[in-house]
């Protein structure tokens, strides 16, 4: 867990500081599979901006998530660049001038960038826009090997004239 401590900062009402940080990031599990996230720890700049009413905090940084792809199960990475802001009120009067990332000056940089990426995640994390996936007949690759299947089912409906028709 990476955290930052804002009063190394030693800034007033109205400075600003940029810092560069390293941030420890903890996989991500998705639809029960692992995502990781590369660099880790990842480079990111951070921002402390005071007001007189309170603190701006912001942070870039720019990470990879590597791990199966949704339908076809081969690797797949997706980029993601993130660029965060939070606000918090000098004399917080309720949930919405305070952030829950900052706690007695220290600054939880893995918490708020592990929440940042789970909310930038697409509906599905796929090897490419056009993945095929797998057949649900026999679970091959359809990008490797793009194929159909012929099943001729008859219609449990029609059994009985079948039968005496193979009987004559």
């Amino acid at each position: 867990m990476t955290t930052f401590d804002l009063r190394t900062l030693r800034i007033r009402s109205g400075d600003q500081a940029h810092e560069r940080v390293e941030i420890e990031l903890e996989p991500l599990v998705l639809g029960g599979q692992s995502y990781e996230p590369q660099p880790n720890p990842a480079p990111a700049e951070l921002a402390v901006t005071r007001a007189s009413s309170g603190t701006v905090l912001e942070l870039a940084l720019d990470v990879t998530l590597a791990g199966p792809c949704f339908r076809c199960l081969q690797d797949a990475e997706l980029a993601l660049q993130l660029r965060l802001r939070e606000y918090q009120a000098a004399k917080p009067e309720s949930d919405d001038e305070r952030t829950e990332y900052l706690e007695d000056d220290r600054l939880d940089l893995s918490a708020w960038a592990h929440d940042a990426i789970a909310l930038a995640l697409p509906d599905k994390i796929l090897c490419r826009d056009d993945c095929a996936g797998l057949c649900p007949v026999c679970g091959k690759d359809l990008n490797a090997e793009p194929h159909e299947h012929i099943e001729e089912r008859a219609d449990p409906r029609w059994a009985a004239l079948e039968a005496l028709r193979k009987a004559e």
